[in-house]
């Protein structure tokens, strides 16, 4: 079990998983683990949101449960389903015997053996290590009516199914919920939650994340990485790159046996930190040696 018992080791035990936070995030995830409170973290899309839930889950040893929210996600399927294939066989099996006592069929065909657990009642199922995290990815992508359903088991950590009754959890799983922010998410569910906003890193923090992910990448080319990816950050871009495009685009320098960036390796690999093609065209010809001799520019020797 790992050390969790103030934030300076909080920050620790996430570090050791390759996970590299500020105070502030530090903070606010050792008070939802002391106080048992769901975490709603907001920020742009790549800032590490998500990977928070994997460093937590690995570094406490408890089962990860991801819901990965969509438009039109409802209830049943966050939930639960009824398997129904098998439920239509043993109704024909029933038949075929000649005997069946439907009162009984009915109470077999909606118990345990039939269900197919669901990411939200998964959650509430004790697991050999103690409660297990649960990740709500990209919250804001789903319908409000959703949301309200959430209330109930971010409030009481229960979820009712019509058939089988209320099923609670023992434990209340670790709750990280994310947005990237594409609209508002209701303040009575925010209410429920600690909240923090997850900010591009700085030069420092960014340069220690890069270290912990790519370790290969030598510190002249991690600074080069790093000092363009912020500069392009200032730039008017469609979708700014995030933290996961800087690791992204450092691991493939390194599989090109990259020393250094220049404009022509910028332009060959742009397809690493950008996802947007009306982005990539802002940077062909002399744009990119621009952004790279500002980003060099803003370099502090080491």
């Amino acid at each position: 079990m790992q050390d969790f018992s103030s934030i300076d080791a909080t920050q620790k035990m996430l570090g050791d998983q390759g996970y590299v936070c500020d105070r502030a995030l530090g903070t606010v995830v050792f008070l939802a683990l002391r106080l048992g409170r769901p975490l709603f973290l907001e920020g742009e899309a790549g800032v590490g949101k998500t990977e928070i839930a994997k460093a937590l889950a690995a570094a406490l040893g408890r089962k990860l449960i991801r819901l990965q929210c969509y438009e039109g996600l409802d209830a049943s399927t966050a939930v639960y389903e009824w398997n129904f294939p098998a439920q239509m066989m043993a109704i024909r099996t029933a038949e075929a015997s000649g005997g069946a006592d439907k009162a009984a069929l009915k109470t077999e065909l909606f118990s345990d053996e039939y269900l197919i657990e669901r990411p939200l009642l998964e959650a509430m199922r004790p697991g050999e290590n103690g409660a297990p995290v649960l990740l709500i990815d990209e919250l804001d992508r789903t319908d409000e009516p959703f949301e309200a359903f959430l209330l109930e088991a971010l409030s009481d950590f229960q979820v009712t199914i019509p058939e089988l009754g209320t099923i609670k959890a023992p434990e209340p799983p670790i709750v990280i919920v994310t947005s990237n922010r594409t609209r508002e998410v209701h303040d009575a569910l925010k209410r429920r939650c600690l909240y923090h906003w997850v900010d591009y890193p700085n030069f420092e923090r960014e340069m220690e994340i890069l270290n912990a992910r790519a370790p290969e990448a030598t510190t002249a080319l991690s600074r080069e990485v790093v000092a363009f990816v912020q500069k392009l950050r200032t730039e008017d871009l469609f979708k700014k790159p995030g933290v996961a495009e800087t690791i992204d685009w450092a691991k493939c320098l390194l599989a090109l046996d990259v020393i250094t960036l220049s404009p022509e390796v910028i332009a060959d690999t742009l397809g690493a930190i950008l996802k947007y093609q009306d982005d990539i065209a802002k940077l062909h010809g002399s744009e990119a040696k621009r952004i790279l001799d500002q980003a060099k520019a803003t370099m502090e020797p080491v």
